[in-house]
């Protein structure tokens, strides 16, 4: 028998709901506002997203998962804290279950598409695997053994806030010296604007494509001038795939996986920003030379990963 499950990605912006089968693909997507600053109000529009999907379902909702940007403790379904949403100490699964009358799954949205791209993805079959984000920050879940690494808290995983330079600048987190601080879109933008605002003649295109204006550069304007051949572009992305090598590279040696995979917005400048990682990761893996190396490769779920494996995790809790 044919059964979906609900995946739910709740961010600052817009909570993205889907019915996903069995095999990890979508087969209807809806989306609404998320209510500003009003905790009350982002469950209710969490929980009217569910029931508007229970509707349109073609057969059984076999599970209900949700996945957000906070550190979670999936087990309870007990959200610590959510740097872009006003939730700090939230029963978040028992709050929308209540409202659907469904057991809900929760977990970090990090987490979720590892488990997507576990699952359905590129790291289909690999019961050790990594994969790292890398858009406005940089996000992080590890598969280990086949099972998905929480930690005691449920804040296990949390790949961007492996400090590379703690006298280099100081991270959101309130820590210094992140990966996040320099291998993430945020970092990619901030350097792309020091150029701009330099006198140097290599940043011209990146002057042209803004109007002079730094602070309407984007991450996805050097990534399209990169994709056309401009020099400072391609090195910004060096630059930052240099970086998240030696991010990966200490990673890898404290877990010793398989496959890294490499998602987010930033990782769709492909080759550009992969190769470079995979050379600073050969240059900084431990025992180089003397061991296996794993592979490091793209995404192939894109921005559905995260509800495709909370799907998944909530079709499996109930399996």
């Amino acid at each position: 028998m044919s059964t979906t499950a609900i995946g739910i990605d709740i961010g600052g912006t817009k909570i993205a709901g889907a019915l996903v089968d069995e095999r990890g693909r979508i087969t209807q997507r809806q989306q609404v506002a998320t209510p500003a600053d009003d905790t009350a109000a982002i469950i209710e529009a969490t929980a009217g997203l569910v029931r508007s999907l229970e509707q349109e379902a073609p057969d059984e909702v076999v599970g209900v998962g949700m996945a957000c940007a906070a550190f979670v403790d999936s087990r309870r379904g007990h959200v610590w804290f959510a740097p872009n949403l006003p939730w700090r100490d939230l029963d978040l699964a028992d709050e929308v279950g209540a409202l659907v009358g469904r057991d809900v799954v929760v977990d970090n949205d990090a987490n979720a598409a590892a488990w997507g791209e576990y699952r359905h993805g590129a790291g289909r079959d690999c019961d050790d695997m990594v994969l790292v984000t890398v858009g406005t920050g940089v996000g992080g879940g590890c598969i280990v053994d086949d099972r998905l690494l929480q930690g005691a808290f449920g804040i296990g995983g949390e790949i961007g806030h492996v400090a590379l330079d703690p006298s280099g600048p100081r991270c959101g987190c309130g820590n210094s010296g992140c990966l996040e601080v320099f291998a993430s879109g945020t970092a990619l933008v901030r350097s792309a604007r020091e150029l701009v605002t330099s006198p140097s003649p290599i940043g011209a295109a990146l002057r042209e494509r803004c109007g002079g204006d730094p602070e309407a550069l984007t991450g996805q304007d050097v990534t399209e001038l990169a994709q056309q051949g401009d020099g400072a572009s391609i090195e910004l992305l060096e630059d930052l795939g240099a970086r998240l090598g030696q991010g990966l590279a200490s990673i890898c040696a404290v877990l010793d996986p398989r496959l890294v995979v490499v998602g987010g917005g930033v990782a769709d400048a492909g080759d550009l920003l992969i190769d470079p990682a995979r050379a600073s990761f050969a240059r900084h893996l431990i025992g180089r030379g003397h061991r296996p190396a794993p592979q490091i490769v793209p995404a192939t779920l894109g921005n559905d990963a995260g509800i495709v494996g909370a799907a998944t995790l909530a079709r499996e809790a109930h399996a």
